[in-house]
């Protein structure tokens, strides 16, 4: 197990807010992997996540079961399919802080636009748009779990009801982390290091849960995606600084 102390001061903070974000926002949860990246690895940090992500997966998913949109989640769960597998066979040649950059830049000027242009929500499915973005949160979920920034260029401007909108994040990450399962096992990252870190993470996640469901109640819509944006372009930021830095 990971035996550094700054390790785990940065990781149960990481943990905690993704479970809030697997149960209630559906944005911080692609800053665990740059918390943990202060202390570890990228790749490793990627690596301890995944197992807790899963178990995370398994309660929102049943949290969100019948909460979810079925006429986007057609555009963008075969895109995130095949982003996934162009991440794992890029996988050796992905520069993982020019990936950071490049979140963070996607991030800031989405929101930036948006802020801008105050464009009217739209909930018409748009396939091209949708199928991109999709592909683009699968190859970046893969390489550093941080699939969330490119996904919201499409979601948000939807303005889908909150639980809607959190549900078909969950339903999308959900299947997208467990086809990673083969692909990390291949590529030598479940070592028993990482796993027995990840192990002793997990009592932290109800934590997480039980402050995400919380928070998606408390909050009234045009709250909810305010904070939604705040979130994502913090979240962008920090991959902006992460990459920069490095």
């Amino acid at each position: 197990m990971i035996e550094n102390p700054w390790f785990y001061a940065v990781a149960i903070p990481a943990v905690v807010l993704t479970g809030i974000s697997k149960a209630g926002l559906g944005i911080a949860g692609g800053i665990a992997v740059p918390m943990l990246a202060l202390a570890i690895s990228p790749i490793q940090a990627a690596a301890v996540m995944l197992p807790i992500l899963l178990v995370m997966d398994v309660i929102s998913v049943y949290l969100y079961r019948r909460e979810w949109s079925r006429e986007h989640m057609r555009i963008i769960l075969p895109a995130g399919v095949v982003g996934t597998a162009i991440g794992w066979a890029t996988f050796s040649m992905l520069d993982e802080h020019s990936l950071r950059v490049l979140l963070g830049l996607i991030a800031i000027g989405f929101v930036t636009q948006s802020l801008i242009s105050k464009m009217p929500p739209d909930p018409t499915p748009r396939f091209a748009k949708g199928f991109f973005w999709g592909t683009v949160s699968g190859v970046t979920s893969f390489v550093a779990h941080s699939g969330g920034p490119p996904l919201y260029v499409y979601l948000l401007p939807l303005r889908l009801p909150k639980a809607v909108h959190v549900g078909t994040t969950v339903i999308f990450f959900a299947v997208v982390n467990t086809l990673k399962i083969i692909p990390y096992f291949y590529l030598g990252l479940f070592d028993r290091t990482n796993l027995t870190t990840a192990a002793a993470l997990l009592p932290v996640i109800p934590a997480g849960i039980v402050l995400g469901i919380w928070i998606q109640r408390k909050l009234t819509t045009t709250w909810f995606f305010r904070v939604a944006y705040i979130l994502l372009l913090l979240t962008g930021t920090k991959l902006l600084y992460d990459g920069l830095m490095h």
